[in-house]
């Protein structure tokens, strides 16, 4: 599996002093270094590992999110008072409630 496909991120850490890598696939993996570069390394270098150890086992590694198909539906649960306030902002706007939602969502 190529794990170059993953979804990397380096950010700063306050609490650590240092730069943190990341892999939005393997939330639970981190990497810490003193510079993005040397982070980003880290944990690539570390998902590789993690993902040849899941492959020996018989262990199946999640889908890169870039190869991921979405269908463009998810449910949302929310209080009736706010379900009420949104339908009362769609019927406003002369707009579905989907589309209203849709627009929140990505503003």
């Amino acid at each position: 599996m190529k794990t170059d496909h993953y979804t990397y991120r380096v950010t700063w850490s306050p609490e650590d002093g240092e730069h943190v890598g990341l892999c939005a696939e393997f939330p639970s993996l981190s990497w810490l270094a003193d510079t993005p570069e040397a982070a980003l390394a880290g944990i690539r270098t570390l998902v590789a590992e993690v993902v040849a150890d899941m492959s020996k086992a018989g262990e199946t590694p999640p889908a890169a999110l870039a190869e991921r198909e979405f269908s463009g539906e998810f449910r949302v649960r929310i209080p009736p008072e706010l379900h009420r306030k949104l339908v009362l902002q769609a019927a406003e706007q002369n707009i579905s409630l989907n589309r209203l939602a849709s627009a929140k969502l990505a503003g």
